[in-house]
């Protein structure tokens, strides 16, 4: 799913709309983040826990309690705090954010779909993760589809937003120094006498 940084909740709740999904494990690539997506669920009246390294272990405990019982419908999680996390009957896995290494990625969606059951695997990709886009496909060797037909849809050949903030920063960098070419000229010209001076 294409869509832009600031309507990734919003499209995630529109997801879980569909009671298709019974269990989701949604991963966060930092703790604020995965606390942030957490509350946001749970004030759209989706049950959503977070857990993460600050979590103790009594909470994250409970926490995958909740989540394996079913009173959690949600959770939401980082890498390092998933990697003790085995549910059989995962129907979902969700990127909310893409991992910065492409093993990470199979490492994720491999989480869903265990022990003979089919599972489903969605990521969200804003402007400034198609990077990571491109390094996942090429590690598995395909590329993943695309689902266009939802409300926060974005283009995938839209341009990306590295390469604008690029261009603009080199400009700005230079502003306090000079103004255009000319004045850039008399300051070149000009240090010499105040390199003398000092």
């Amino acid at each position: 799913y294409f869509v832009e940084k600031q309507n990734k909740k919003s499209l995630l709740v529109h997801l879980l709309q569909n009671q298709d999904i019974r269990t989701v494990l949604v991963f966060s690539r930092t703790k604020h983040g995965a606390d942030k997506i957490a509350r946001g669920l749970n004030a759209e009246g989706i049950r959503s826990e977070a857990i993460h390294g600050n979590k103790s272990q009594n909470a994250r405990q409970q926490a995958l309690s909740n989540f394996k019982s079913r009173r959690t419908r949600v959770l939401v999680a980082t890498d390092i705090a998933a990697r003790g996390i085995d549910i059989d009957e995962l129907t979902h896995v969700i990127n909310h954010d893409l991992p910065d290494t492409p093993e990470t990625y199979v490492h994720r969606i491999g989480r869903t779909g265990r022990a003979g059951a089919s599972g489903i695997a969605i990521s969200f990709c804003d402007a400034d993760e198609r990077e990571e886009l491109r390094d996942i496909q090429k590690l598995i060797n395909k590329s993943l589809p695309i689902v266009s037909d939802h409300p926060f849809a974005v283009t995938h050949t839209s341009p990306v937003v590295k390469r604008p903030l690029v261009q603009r920063s080199r400009p700005q960098s230079r502003r306090p120094h000079h103004h255009g070419s000319r004045p850039a000229q008399r300051q070149r010209n000009s240090r010499p006498s105040f390199s003398g001076r000092s």
